[in-house]
């Protein structure tokens, strides 16, 4: 019988390489790979029996079983799609500190209280931690079973004796797998560790929440392949110096990824923010230079932000160009549209920030961030209670939005009267509201000021 040979793995960018290498040589870093022990023959066990197959016409749909559970929270489910689905595996990211632990909690608690099992594993927090935080956030008196082990052998053992609806995995990089060798956290044992949560969650049909940190780039800690594992991916953001938080579904196989869901972190945990544009336009100085109001899509829910802008004073340096919230590129390139559009910037430091910690990622704020740029170059705020809406193109076009209805009605429900948008927008069955339609952003520029 051949023998089995060991592998090293890399931590970082999980490369297998037969022997042991000081850097690797796919991600080149330095002591990134580990000793990985295959599994031997006793540990493989095939199966016997034969597969049972069952025809797709014969799958029951009835409402027999419960196929979503709803938490309560309102924010939580939207972004999971209507409820998170039984036996499906939920991957929540995000970095340290920003509440992930706290929104796990607070959904178990929920769902304890609509009468389901729960399971709490935590592999970073004693029971007395965990319980202390429920009391801070009012839910010591829920029915929610704790587990602290590093152990997943042990978290296994508990799911089958305990057969929870609902169980959380707390972090991924902090539980291993007895039989690997490598320490918790690295590429291996995280892989490891997910394989065998996502097959105890399909098995048994056991709704899982696997809570996992982010590198400082902003990835998932560990393989790129946990992303594949999982039926759902949720990034829990925050800019540290808000107490808004973000919940994104990055992706999602039971709905549609893109949804977002706010929360507002508090004494006594996190708040739910169900009007998400009232709160990001609650502290907004109306008839400031510099700012412009949009309308940004999340999934599917419109929501109206306000970029700010600020342009520096000409100087012989290299200009900056900081931006917080919206792509630096993308703000780049609308700084010479606005260029070859008779507005120099060229020479001029440039400060982009989405208000409120909020992260935009869709082409359609591209008009409002011009906008806001060039009412602080020329000191003037745009004409009072507009939203400004569209894509622009490299040659100063501005091009259509999807769902444009969604947005107006939207921007009329807080109060906005005035419309800069593309061709198109017109709708003759809103009343109260003007839509100017532009084609450029010359025209643009005459309408806002």
């Amino acid at each position: 019988m051949a023998k089995n040979k060991n592998m090293f793995v890399c931590s970082n960018c999980d490369y297998q390489s037969h022997n042991w290498l000081g850097r690797c040589t796919k991600c080149h870093e330095w002591n990134t790979l580990e000793e990985h022990v295959p599994q031997t023959a006793q540990h493989k066990r095939a199966s016997t029996r034969a597969p049972t197959t069952i025809k797709l016409s014969d799958v029951d749909l009835s409402s027999k079983g419960v196929v979503r559970l709803s938490s309560g929270c309102q924010e939580l489910d939207n972004v999971l799609g209507g409820g998170i689905v039984t036996g499906s595996v939920v991957l929540l990211g995000g970095d340290p500190g920003v509440g992930k632990s706290t929104l796990t909690l607070n959904a178990l608690a929920d769902y304890a209280n609509s009468g389901s099992v729960t399971l709490y594993a935590s592999g970073e927090e004693t029971s007395r931690q965990i319980a202390l935080r429920a009391k801070r956030m009012g839910l010591s008196d829920r029915d929610i079973h704790l587990l602290c082990t590093n152990d997943m052998d042990e978290i296994e053992s508990a799911a089958l004796q305990l057969k929870p609806t609902i169980m959380v995995i707390d972090s991924v990089q902090t539980i291993s797998v007895s039989d690997i060798t490598s320490t918790a956290g690295s590429a291996t044992q995280v892989r490891a560790v997910a394989q065998r949560a996502v097959a105890l969650a399909k098995g048994h049909n056991i709704a899982t929440f696997i809570v996992g940190h982010v590198t400082k780039s902003g990835d998932l800690a560990g393989p790129k392949t946990l992303e594949h594992f999982v039926d759902t991916v949720l990034h829990f953001e925050g800019d540290g110096r808000s107490q808004l938080r973000v919940l994104r579904a990055i992706k999602n196989r039971f709905g549609r990824a893109g949804e977002i869901g706010l929360f507002e972190m508090c004494d006594i945990g996190l708040k739910e923010v169900p009007d998400a544009s009232a709160r990001l336009l609650s502290e907004r100085a109306v008839g400031a230079a510099g700012t412009a109001v949009t309308a940004s899509l999340e999934g599917t829910r419109p929501i109206l932000t306000e970029i700010q802008a600020l342009v520096g004073v000409p100087g012989p340096q290299f200009p900056a160009r900081n931006c917080v919230g919206i792509d630096r590129n993308r703000v780049t390139m609308l700084a010479a549209v606005l260029e070859k559009s008779g507005v120099k910037l060229s020479d001029r430091d440039l400060y982009v920030n989405a208000a409120g910690g909020v992260r935009l990622h869709e082409p359609a704020v591209d008009l409002a961030i011009i906008a806001a740029m060039v009412s602080s170059l020329i000191e003037s705020p745009i004409i009072e209670n507009t939203l400004v809406i569209g894509e622009v193109g490299l040659v100063g076009e501005v091009r259509n939005v999807s769902h444009p209805k969604l947005r107006l009605r939207e921007a009329i429900r807080h109060g906005f009267t005035r419309i800069v948008a593309p061709p198109g927008w017109q709708d003759d069955t809103l009343e109260g509201v003007t839509v100017h339609t532009v084609s450029t952003v010359q025209e643009a520029l005459k309408v806002l000021f």
